[in-house]
């Protein structure tokens, strides 16, 4: 099983400027990179100062610079707010950047807030079809001459200028959670990227159990990778309590997702409070104790057990999300503990 990083700049107060954010994301990468993980992830979202990416391809092409061997992955590009030509041509772009190390992973998208603003009020469940004529169009663009006439966009002749040096084409990957979304990433020869969120392992075997089941609907298809990614922090066993400022900040990261979810509030430049914590009192799953067993939480030596058990159960890529609400430093030292102690039991 191999590793990589999944990261955003977080800004949880005015303090912190946006350049020392992008600078301590410059420096997650490069240690991700030294510490031998195989990928660095950054995703997609929009005016919203916890999650900072209106794009991860400026943010990836200033890493390719800076790297020579980490793989650069655009996780997630939202589909309902591209075209087909602009995901073809970008993403292209970072592969000749790169000399080939880009891989991209498209999603339907989910905050009803981004939808509003930037796919006219579009509902976020719609989203799925998007994806779905995204992807086959992407991949022609990347071939040569191809003419579009879908649901969604219709275009006349044309093609991806750059073509990325990878072919027949990069690696794509779908985030997927509902078996259909799984059928539709295996059918169209996707990797596929889950996540189980504030669930237990037993949500991983499930998810691992759609994904078998599309890869056994599609004998026709090589089978592809299948990548977990879950919040994640290690302590050192010398702290027996290590686990709770870890599990309070992702507490805190899961009710502030909470409140953009549920698109109540306007924002106020950018930031949201996280929802309070009364209205979680009937959900446990939302407490730090429960956090603290389904995060990936704990020392060096419980995490390894933990990662064995995905790793017998078949998942090609564990992704450390390090996005918690914690600072740079506590990230850094997590991640620090994390390449020394765990990624050698996994070499």
């Amino acid at each position: 099983m191999r590793f990589s990083l999944f990261v955003h700049m977080e800004r949880w107060d005015e303090e912190v400027s946006h350049r020392q954010l992008f600078e301590n994301l410059s420096e997650l990468a490069l240690m991700a990179e030294a510490g031998g993980f195989g990928t660095v992830w950054i995703g997609e979202h929009h005016a919203m100062e916890y999650t900072i990416s209106p794009s991860p391809m400026p943010l990836l092409a200033h890493l390719a610079a800076k790297t020579s061997t980490i793989r650069l992955g655009a996780g997630t590009v939202i589909a309902p707010f591209w075209h087909p030509l602009r995901v073809a041509g970008e993403c292209a772009l970072l592969d000749v950047i790169s000399n080939g190390r880009m891989e991209v992973g498209l999603a339907r998208g989910a905050y009803q807030f981004e939808f509003d603003r930037l796919a006219g009020g579009l509902a976020a469940a719609d989203g799925g079809k998007h994806l779905r004529e995204l992807v086959p169009a992407v991949r022609a663009l990347w071939q040569g001459d191809y003419a579009h006439d879908g649901e969604i966009w219709q275009f006349p002749t044309s093609t991806s200028v750059p073509k990325p040096v990878q072919q027949p084409t990069p690696p794509m990957w779908i985030a997927a959670r509902d078996p259909a979304s799984h059928d539709f990433a295996v059918a169209n020869g996707c990797n596929v990227m889950v996540t189980p969120l504030m669930k237990g392992d037993e949500e991983v075997a499930d998810l691992k159990g759609k994904f078998d089941t599309a890869v056994a609907n599609h004998p026709e298809v090589a089978r592809p990778d299948l990548m977990v990614l879950r919040h994640t922090h290690i302590h050192s066993p010398d702290d027996p309590d290590g686990w709770r400022p870890a599990a309070e900040a992702i507490n805190r990261f899961y009710r502030t997702f909470d409140a953009w979810f549920g698109n109540k509030t306007t924002p106020v430049n950018g930031f949201l409070e996280p929802s309070p914590e009364s209205k979680f009192d009937g959900r446990p799953e939302f407490r730090p104790e429960s956090l603290h067993k389904t995060a990936m939480i704990g020392t060096p030596a419980e995490v390894i057990e933990r990662l064995r058990a995905y790793e017998e159960l078949g998942v090609d890529e564990y992704s450390f999300w390090i996005d918690t609400s914690m600072s740079h430093e506590e990230k850094r030292k997590s991640l620090e503990l994390f390449i020394k102690e765990v990624v050698p039991a996994f070499q």
